[in-house]
């Protein structure tokens, strides 16, 4: 399924949401721009846990994995990695954005990347391989977004085989099911040698980001349904 758009209003600009997104496309074409020097500058900078554990995990591993978390929140692996978080940051955050504010909205996006991080660290702690994405904070994004809108519309593309269709599923349907396929596939990737990331997919970061979302949420007062703005009447 390939969400397109949802259905819910927002009443201002968002401006956090755009600028991730530009982050996120800028950091995109400086990895295009590396050649083949792409891959050493990944592994080197990106967030790869078995870098943090070898030694065991301890005080001084918390500002490295710190700044390589975020730096891992901007790179994708690829052009569809890259366009598919984007698509659902532009459909999902804006109205996140929308009932947290502007700097919540920032601080929120941020704090669920981070518990996605470490979700992955805490059940992959031995895996070589560099966690890169923006997904785990917008697997938060989806969470929040399920809290918020449950009744939402999400206009979505289903394929049945060769044949695919338009067709209105409600968040309620759609959200849960993108987080079933992906607790199903972390927990099957368990215990599977090679098979910590799902053949490139980092789905207990998914998982965390998601459970993580709601309770930021609750957390920074994003339930709370904003006061009705005042008109002034000429």
């Amino acid at each position: 399924m390939i969400p397109l758009r949802d259905d819910t209003r927002r009443t201002g600009t968002p401006v956090i949401n755009l600028l991730l997104i530009a982050a996120n496309v800028v950091l995109f074409f400086y990895e295009l721009s590396l050649g083949p020097r792409l891959e050493g500058f990944v592994m080197s900078a990106a967030f790869v846990p078995a870098r943090l554990t070898a030694g065991g995990l301890g005080p001084a591993d918390l500002g490295p994995g710190l700044e390589s978390g975020l730096l891992s929140m901007f790179l994708h692996g690829g052009w569809a990695h890259f366009l598919g978080n984007m698509l659902f940051l532009w459909i999902f955050g804006d109205n996140v954005e929308d009932r947290l504010g502007h700097v919540r909205y920032l601080i929120f996006y941020l704090l669920a990347g981070y518990a996605a991080t470490f979700a992955h660290l805490w059940f992959n702690p031995s895996s070589a391989m560099p966690a890169i994405g923006a997904s785990g904070a917008i697997s938060g994004v989806l969470g929040a977004y399920l809290l918020l809108y449950p009744k939402a519309r999400i206009q979505t593309l289903i394929f049945f085989g060769f044949f695919a269709r338009f067709t209105l599923v409600p968040a309620w349907v759609f959200l849960p099911f993108w987080f079933l396929i992906q607790l199903v596939s972390g927990v099957a990737s368990l215990g599977v040698p090679g098979a910590e990331t799902g053949g490139g997919v980092a789905f207990f970061a998914h998982i965390g980001g998601f459970v993580a979302g709601p309770v930021l949420l609750l957390l920074l007062g994003g339930f709370r349904r904003p006061a009705r703005r005042q008109e002034s009447v000429f």
